[in-house]
């Protein structure tokens, strides 16, 4: 089926994308999924990952999600995220230091009582948004 589908992904502060595109391609909490124009309509979880679309050039585009929900309808795929940036918004050097921070965390280098769980998550956080950044 011809034709493109609206992508909107929104967090709680901010729209992040809202554009049209060929294909989108999420990272769904069961496995990661694609959307074309037409798809049976579904309500899904998301995990920590990378939203992958292509503009209406066909050119590929690249959005860091930190969990949430997608649903996807025949002509529209809405992503509720807890937080989102597009490849070109992430500050690479902002993202190294989150790392580094969320390292220091896991091994013993703070000294502070640490939550293993939310530094283990700022480090994938960290993780995800570096990697995007340096593909550019």
């Amino acid at each position: 089926m011809a034709g493109n589908i609206k992508l909107e992904v929104v967090t709680p502060e901010r729209s992040v994308v809202s554009e049209e595109a060929q294909i989108v391609i999420a990272p769904g909490s069961l496995g990661e999924f694609g959307v074309l124009i037409g798809h049976t309509p579904f309500l899904t979880t998301l995990k920590q990952g990378i939203v992958r679309y292509k503009d209406v050039k066909g050119i590929e585009r690249f959005v860091f999600v930190s969990g949430g929900f997608a649903e996807a309808l025949p002509n529209k795929v809405t992503v509720l995220a807890q937080a989102a940036e597009r490849r070109r918004d992430i500050n690479l050097e902002r993202a190294k230091s989150a790392y580094e921070r969320a390292m220091g965390r896991l091994e013993g280098k703070v000294k502070e009582d640490v939550d293993f769980v939310r530094a283990k998550a700022a480090l994938d956080r960290a993780l995800y948004r570096v990697k995007l950044a340096e593909t550019r």
